[in-house]
């Protein structure tokens, strides 16, 4: 580590990563047409399918707020893309803790690493805020877009105020799972092609 200032290189990993991230999320999210009950799936869904990219992206970081950077470019991301602005500061957030966590063990800690990845897992909770505070609105919006009512019934008894502490903590949980596969997957394959 030379430097503590982030390079155009860097800039240019956060990208490429953030640009995969939004992919698989944007996958992953289409699977939420075919039953609600898979948008409360998405905790333990988006983590382990994300869980490859992201540890291949732990190993191109060395330097504190690239993955800052990355969750203020997923809130954008977010608000563009119409989950409104309720849940930016929890996806910034999770991004925060995640680079202070890794930061904490110089960014090759294993142990830290799976710990860093399934606080930034927790970005994905942040999709659920339109659910749970614009409430009324957000079924409306989802009946007037072509949904049935019960698919907006089954979506809020699967995410409501009395769900999202338990969506949390699988979340968490499925962000230490995906981690740790992703290390194995990593390790195995990148690691042998020597891309890391």
């Amino acid at each position: 580590m030379n430097s503590k200032k982030l390079t155009a290189k860097d800039f240019i990993t956060i990208g490429i990563f953030t640009a995969i991230l939004f992919v698989i999320e944007m996958a992953v999210g289409m699977t939420g047409y075919i039953h609600p009950y898979i948008v409360a799936g998405y905790v333990v869904l988006l983590p382990l399918v994300s869980g490859i990219p992201m540890m291949l992206y732990y190993t191109k970081i060395e330097k504190f707020g690239m993955l800052t950077i990355m969750s203020v470019l997923m809130a954008i991301i977010m608000f563009v893309t119409g989950m409104g602005y309720l849940g930016a500061p929890l996806i910034i957030l999770t991004g925060l803790i995640a680079d202070l966590i890794a930061k904490s063990g110089g960014y090759k800690s294993y142990k830290k690493t799976v710990i860093s990845n399934a606080f930034m897992s927790l970005w994905v909770c942040a999709n659920y805020f339109p659910i749970i505070v614009t409430a009324d609105s957000y079924r409306k919006s989802l009946i007037e877009g072509g949904f049935s009512e019960d698919y907006a019934d089954s979506l809020f008894r699967a995410v409501n105020p009395k769900t999202i502490g338990i969506l949390v903590v699988v979340c968490f949980i499925f962000g230490i799972i995906g981690a740790v596969l992703g290390k194995k997957v990593v390790r195995k394959h990148f690691e042998k092609a020597g891309i890391v």
